[in-house]
């Protein structure tokens, strides 16, 4: 890393650091609320924490992906759902990068702009033809970030005019994102009672036969799914990409990788940094002797120092590597391997940090008053995310063993 990008990279994390007291002020609102409160939402427009994956062309940083990992660790530490939040939005900002740039500039000229989007919920989620654009119609769940989001996004299977799904050569459907304004669409009330990541409020929402304009729908570059593809692969295969930095060879996959093990992460830390504060002034009840005093205490500390730096510090790692090579135009299918390797085993090292923290705090950890037990609900939260599915271990366990993997979540 030159020393411009070193000193770029610093102060993001230390503007991102900065945060903490304000996340952390305003965590049990954000908890039982189920969204960021207006200051929250200041502090982190002001911070510039939604562009960081922005196009300059439309005012963002275009951070490198190392950079956007080490700022979310940070935010999470402070408050989990706001990271959360960040690190989707960043994800959904890359969409720029593939808009006619008039388009782009209204969806994200806007310095408190924010765009979020959710999982589709079924084949019912499609967009057909029509003069001037689409017609979109299905349900999206898991909209993270929506409750503060100008807009949404819509993941549709591309249907011909008569409303046939088109397929890909292989069988998979062909797939079309449409942006539209929030006021276009119908959210489900109280879709988001959930025990965890709470302050999300990553509701449902649906539309049907919405007409949007062919300038606010977009094909980003070769999802996770077709990265069985060859190096090499022909430019064709990402014909609306119109911004030509490294960051834009990643995909969005890439990305939410990289952003929820972060959020893992700071859970992780920030849990741990309470316990050791409270290992220096505890006395278990009935034992007589501080809990800085245990032998396992302090074991247990260090391992779970162990698990949360090595753990960090492989996933900046490999994020180096993706954009060294992005920036030699190419980014190969081992590197994205061991990403999906690494982000994984993050979330479940975080998972039982958390836990081990949780156990060894005793009766202080169940109260609200406490550290503790909302990190823990979140930090579960985070681990039952598709982010840190057991079955992506068999993928990359395939890829070492020779065989086809399966490559939709690489």
């Amino acid at each position: 890393m030159s020393g411009a990008a070193s000193e770029i990279e610093a102060g993001w994390v230390a503007r991102a650091r900065a945060l903490r007291p304000v996340l952390e002020a305003a965590s049990h609102r954000i908890d039982t609320e189920c969204a960021l409160p207006a200051e929250v939402l200041d502090a982190l427009f002001e911070a510039r924490m939604f562009r960081m994956f922005l196009p300059h062309t439309f005012g963002g940083a275009e951070l490198e992906p190392a950079t956007f990992f080490q700022v979310v660790c940070e935010i999470a530490a402070g408050d989990a759902s706001a990271a959360w939040c960040v690190s989707q939005s960043s994800g959904c900002s890359m969409s720029a990068a593939y808009m006619e740039p008039a388009a782009a500039h209204r969806v994200f000229g806007d310095s408190r702009s924010a765009v979020a989007w959710g999982y589709s919920l079924g084949p019912q989620c499609r967009a057909t033809p029509v003069t001037g654009g689409w017609k979109a119609s299905g349900t999206w769940g898991f909209g993270s970030g929506n409750r503060h989001a100008s807009w949404l996004g819509l993941h549709c299977h591309r249907t011909d005019e008569v409303g046939e799904i088109l397929e890909h050569a292989d069988g998979r459907p062909l797939e079309r994102t449409m942006l539209v304004p929030r006021s276009a669409v119908a959210i489900k009330a109280d879709s988001w009672s959930v025990v965890g990541l709470r302050g999300t409020g990553s509701d449902t929402y649906s539309v049907t036969d919405l007409f949007v304009p062919a300038e606010y729908s977009l094909v980003a570059r070769a999802t996770a799914r077709d990265h069985h593809l060859p190096e090499g692969a022909p430019p064709e295969l990402e014909p609306e990409r119109r911004e030509q930095g490294p960051l834009y060879r990643f995909s969005p996959m890439n990305v939410y990788q990289a952003g929820f093990s972060a959020v893992g992460l700071g859970v992780a830390r920030a849990t741990l940094d309470a316990f050791i504060a409270l290992a220096a002034k505890k006395t278990p009840s009935g034992t007589g002797n501080p809990l800085r005093d245990d032998g396992w205490i302090q074991a247990r500390i260090a391992q779970s120092e162990a698990r949360l730096q090595s753990a960090r510090a492989w996933i900046v790692a490999i994020l180096r590597d993706m954009w060294r090579e992005c920036r030699a135009g190419q980014l190969g299918f081992e590197t994205r391997v061991q990403l999906r390797l690494a982000s994984t085993y993050a979330i479940s090292e975080a998972r039982d940090v958390v836990h081990a923290a949780y156990a060894d705090a005793g009766a202080t950890a169940i109260f609200e008053s406490q550290p503790f037990e909302r990190r823990l609900r979140d930090m579960n939260a985070v681990s039952q995310q598709i982010q840190a599915n057991f079955t992506h271990l068999q993928s990359v366990g395939q890829y070492y063993l020779g065989l086809k993997p399966g490559t939709r979540f690489i």
